[in-house]
């Protein structure tokens, strides 16, 4: 097996072995990145000298005897709103793209401690707004799977740079999506943790009351391994429960299913879904049977009906607060003008893109008076209901299945004329957001075409190791993703 083809855990335990040095894992995966890059455009920032320079000091460590930690010497790529002290973080916007942060993002910091290498810092919509990472300032990343197609978003590049095997673990951001939607697109596993769960400190908000770092792999176990590195408590961020995590791998010793009840999403006519897509639910569902649960048809009224409208509403309105900041006199782009007023507006009509000043002006008129009573102030009650909605179905189910994406990953500039697809494509990973809830996009296989199929796994708040062990009797009976040759569909490999 090549070090490109291993998973997190497989090249942790190969370096603590002296099969494998940090060093050599780190130039096998920049050897990947720059055989590909310029097809897939993953990464803002590629971090050559300084990863070589970490994994040496690991080797060093390790030399010595020292603990290097569970992801000693694996190299990993954090998206481009992660604070990198010393590393530019641009957000894949002009306004941001020369900031270099003083300081780390907690997750940052936390896989640090665990030995990860970071690699580069993968790219993204710009400011997390979109679904296909077409809006940045480096241009669009495309899908490994098919470079004619859009990895999903706004998580593109860190989702592509594990499904083209740069490395076998990355980290998003998720508000309504962000990391199951590129997950699903690239045929690999992605994480949204439950909301508090992870330390949103160091990460430039989109939506702060959505928001959530969430990790990207290959395989469930690097997920379970990811998430006990970055999800603690943290006094630098008041939404980020202080309670005692559970260990997520232990969650993975589960044989079967047994005794275990799973509802899966009805209420959704068939012909409204891809029908590979669909079929790869009732699948899912036929496996948990298999595995020994009782598997039930579950309708959600109000989540599915009413959940993107709710999601946008209450997302833009927040992002239109969040973005206020970059008014280009504390940092980042300044453009002058003849007054204040015009240095504001010169400095964010010409460094912020189409699609985030279209959310940042339609959030301001949702907060406005008249707007606010009509529509924003109803959202926050149809988001509460959605809340109880949730709650009574995990009072008897221990987990959901329903789908990540209602289609299969779309061609590159299919959204520029149809903006109204992409909110659209968040129709079943906006109420699990809005619920606070985890969920787990999980890779079914393929279409005979090679394009990758997905279910989505979600749970109680908090019950993210529960729905870890169910994808893992999952991903046991159907086998794990595995790294791709980059190239246009149809050709060759």
């Amino acid at each position: 097996m090549e070090i490109y083809e291993m998973t997190a855990a497989e090249t942790a335990v190969a370096i603590r072995a002296r099969e494998v040095s940090a060093s050599e894992a780190v130039r096998a995966g920049l050897e990947r990145l720059h055989k590909y890059e310029g097809a897939v455009n993953a990464c803002v920032t590629v971090l050559d000298e300084r990863a070589a320079k970490r994994a040496a000091e690991l080797d060093a460590r390790l030399a010595r005897g020292e603990d290097i930690g569970p992801l000693g010497g694996v190299p990993y790529i954090a998206k481009d709103n992660f604070c990198t002290r010393g590393v530019r973080t641009t957000c894949s916007s002009h306004i941001l793209e020369n900031w270099v942060p003083t300081y780390n993002a907690t997750a940052i910091n936390c896989m640090e401690e665990a030995g990860a290498v970071l690699m580069g810092k993968g790219n993204c919509d710009e400011f997390a707004m979109g679904s296909s990472t077409e809006n940045s300032i480096i241009g669009p990343t495309k899908n490994p799977r098919d470079l004619n197609r859009v990895p999903g978003g706004s998580s593109g590049g860190s989702a592509a740079s594990v499904a083209a095997g740069y490395v076998p673990l990355a980290l998003g951001s998720d508000t309504g999506g962000s990391v199951r939607q590129p997950a699903a697109f690239c045929g690999i596993q992605g994480l949204k943790p439950s909301y508090g769960e992870v330390s949103r400190y160091g990460i430039v908000a989109y939506c702060s009351a959505l928001d959530q770092v969430s990790p990207f792999a290959r395989s469930i176990e690097d997920l379970a391994i990811a998430m006990e590195a970055i999800a603690r408590p943290d006094p630098n961020d008041t939404t980020c429960d202080a309670y005692d995590r559970p260990v997520f791998t232990e969650a993975l010793s589960m044989d079967n299913l047994k005794g275990k009840r799973i509802g899966v999403f009805a209420g959704f006519e068939a012909e409204q879904m891809d029908a590979d897509l669909y079929k790869a639910l009732t699948r899912a569902g036929n496996m948990c049977r298999e595995a020994g649960a009782e598997v039930e048809p579950i309708d959600l009224p109000i989540a599915v009906k009413y959940g993107v409208a709710t999601y946008y509403v209450t997302a833009l309105a927040d992002a239109s607060s969040q973005l206020g900041c970059y008014d280009g006199v504390r940092y980042g782009t300044h453009i002058d003008g003849p007054t204040l007023a015009d240095m504001y507006a010169n400095t964010r009509t010409e460094s912020f893109g189409e699609e985030v000043r279209r959310r940042i002006i339609l959030g301001t008129c949702l907060l406005t008076e008249g707007f606010y009573q009509n529509y924003y102030g109803p959202a926050l009650k149809v988001r509460t209901r959605m809340s109880e909605e949730f709650a009574e179905l995990f009072g008897k189910y221990d987990a959901y299945l329903l789908p990540t994406v209602p289609s299969m990953p779309y061609t590159l500039g299919a959204k520029e004329t149809d903006p109204n697809r992409m909110y659209l494509g968040d129709v079943f990973t906006v109420p699990i957001s809005l619920g606070g809830l985890p969920g787990i996009s999980m890779c079914l296989g393929f279409t005979d075409g090679g394009m990758p199929l997905s279910v989505q796994i979600a749970g109680p708040r908090y019950g993210d190791a529960k729905i870890l062990g169910i994808a893992n009797v999952l991903e046991r009976m159907i086998g794990r993703p595995k790294p791709c040759e980059p190239r246009k569909l149809g050709e060759a490999a």
